[in-house]
């Protein structure tokens, strides 16, 4: 399966997005939870390397949920996001433009 790009994904995500296009809860299906990775993904700038607190911040930001901790997971789960051994910093795995 391929992954949808950051546009497919809010179109997937549709009523789950407030008006800012805001994550405003984690999806209990599978589908969409790739989805929300691969649409916040999007909000990291790849190439730059983040602490652990400012992937939380861009996350508390697009994620309203408020739990950061499980986006971030998933995300490198999806190995969308790749973290150094002791989590000091972390970074796009790949380029989804």
């Amino acid at each position: 399966m391929t992954a949808p790009t950051p546009a497919e994904a809010a179109r997937q995500l549709g009523p789950r997005l407030d008006p800012q296009g805001r994550l405003m809860r984690w999806p209990t299906k599978l589908t969409f939870q790739r989805a929300a990775v691969h649409y916040l993904i999007a909000k990291f700038e790849a190439g730059r390397e983040y602490s652990e607190a400012q992937v939380n911040e861009v996350l508390d930001y697009w994620a309203t949920f408020n739990d950061a901790a499980l986006a971030r997971r998933t995300m490198i789960e999806e190995h969308l996001l790749s973290r150094t051994t002791d989590g000091a910093r972390y970074w796009v795995t790949k380029d989804l433009s």
